[in-house]
């Protein structure tokens, strides 16, 4: 197929001009940011430095509080090696106030220099966002909530650095008089304030549908990627590649050996290592790969590649750094007694509520609603046969297996009016353990899948008698 030379032009001019198009359309935002980024961004600023205030505080004070424990005991022991030792603590905190006061070097944190540096973008480019004169306004009160944050958060590893060179001191001083099970405590609060500050570095990482949103336009122009190469943390930090005629870039890769050279410097040793040395090297490789990996999994192990990670001498609770709601499981679970062989009579279909009191202990409450259904498949007639009151605990022994137990109170009678459950005598108590098991059965609303073998040993003597075995498929939402 031949082309004329006046073809070939259009050819290029109309690849040009879609190019250019094309570029355009990419560095233009199909819409303008909207204020509910700024205000996500700012309230969960605000939530976590309130946060992470609150636990700097009740960390050094338990700290101090437990020197002050162990001074009074050392002073038992050897007065004068506890006026060596403590008389200097106050002076040590002082100082600590002093640093947290001029700020330090923080940990590099992904989501949080992608939020700031995105709102220095939209510093100078606010046209990108709605609502011209309240946006700037916004802007700003959100800059000074998220730059809170980020001193915070440095705040936050300067004091992680005071508690864990303070802990190692005392324990390098008191370890020979007997102080095992002080020191424990202290690397105790070492180790969940660790846990607690990361516990709000994947708070962080949780945006919101407006947060997203955001991100994702501002990450579809040209102008943005180049604004976050140039002025991101992390460029601060390893000039990121861009640019190759950017000076600052070529001066950070000065120096450097190209994937080409060192490529060439293996060939040539190979060469050098006669007829064996390519097999030598594929096995100098593989160990080498074997190592690393062990070498991760050890990290992942000790402190989930945190490179802050300390070696508890203690079981922890992973529990412990959660906040309250996060401990709670919601459930539901269904208990059926048959007519015949087919057909239920009555179902007992319960909701509870359970706090994680670690990670193999549950305790919580419930309660349950009796649904008739009638006697068979010719006499269907739902109604209501009672209620129930419940209290329960769940111990995990290996694996999937737990066992459970709990406290009951049931109303077996159909209900015409409130007055009848005011009786304590019209109640039946139920006293029940057994096992339960989690299986691996997943829904799109339940998480977690439950089935129970109880045995009621108050059974015996309930009137009228029931069943002693129960067995229950419960259903967690959470």
């Amino acid at each position: 197929m031949k082309f004329t030379l006046p073809r070939i032009l259009i050819i290029v001019l109309s690849l040009s001009l879609y190019t250019n198009l094309h570029s355009q359309e990419t560095d233009t935002l199909q819409q303008k940011i909207s204020l509910q980024y700024l205000e996500k961004a700012g309230a969960q600023a605000s939530a976590l430095s309130s946060k992470l205030d609150k636990k700097a505080a009740k960390v050094l004070a338990k700290f101090q509080k437990q020197e002050e424990k162990m001074r009074a005991k050392l002073m038992k022991i050897d007065s004068s090696a506890a006026k060596e030792l403590f008389n200097n603590a106050a002076a040590k905190y002082k100082g600590l106030e002093e640093k947290l006061k001029n700020g330090g070097a923080g940990q590099y944190i992904p989501k949080l220099d992608t939020l700031v540096t995105s709102l220095k973008f939209l510093q100078n480019n606010s046209e990108l966002l709605e609502k011209g004169k309240e946006a700037a306004v916004k802007l700003k009160e959100t800059m000074g909530k998220v730059d809170g944050l980020k001193d915070k958060f440095q705040q936050a590893e300067t004091i992680k650095q005071f508690i864990k060179e303070r802990k190692q001191f005392l324990k390098d001083q008191l370890g020979k008089f007997g102080f095992a099970k002080e020191l424990k405590k202290l690397n105790k609060e070492v180790y969940y304030y660790t846990q607690q500050v990361n516990e709000y570095k994947e708070i962080l990482k949780d945006s919101k549908k407006a947060e997203k949103k955001a991100i994702e336009l501002l990450s579809k122009t040209k102008l943005f990627k180049d604004f976050m190469r140039k002025n991101s943390m992390l460029a601060s930090l390893f000039r990121l590649p861009g640019d190759p005629n950017d000076p600052s870039a070529q001066v950070s890769l000065a120096g450097l050996q190209t994937r080409t050279q060192v490529n060439n410097l293996i060939q040539q040793q190979i060469a050098a290592g006669g007829p064996n040395a390519q097999a030598q090297f594929r096995q100098n490789i593989q160990d080498a790969q074997s190592q690393l990996n062990q070498l991760k999994d050890k990290v992942m192990k000790m402190g989930g590649g945190s490179s802050d990670a300390e070696l508890p001498d203690f079981k922890p609770n992973n529990q412990k750094t959660k906040s309250f709601l996060q401990r709670l499981e919601y459930g539901t679970n269904i208990q059926s007694q048959k007519a015949n062989a087919f057909f239920p009579v009555t179902s007992d279909i319960g909701l509870s509520i359970g706090y994680k009191l670690n990670d193999k202990s549950i305790i919580g409450i419930g309660s349950s609603f009796k649904m008739g259904w009638g006697t068979g498949f010719n006499n269907i007639r739902i109604s209501s046969q009672g209620v129930g009151l419940r209290s329960y605990l769940d111990y995990k022994i290996k694996g999937s297996f737990w066992i459970s137990g709990g406290y009951e109170m049931n109303y077996r009678s159909a209900i015409n009016s409130i007055a009848q459950l005011q009786p304590y005598s019209a109640w039946q108590r139920s006293g029940l353990v057994g096992l339960s098991k989690v299986v691996s059965l997943k829904t799109k609303f339940f998480k977690k899948t439950k089935l129970q073998l109880l045995w009621d040993f108050l059974s015996y003597e309930q009137v009228p008698r029931v069943q002693p075995l129960v067995f229950r498929v419960s259903y967690n939402i959470k």
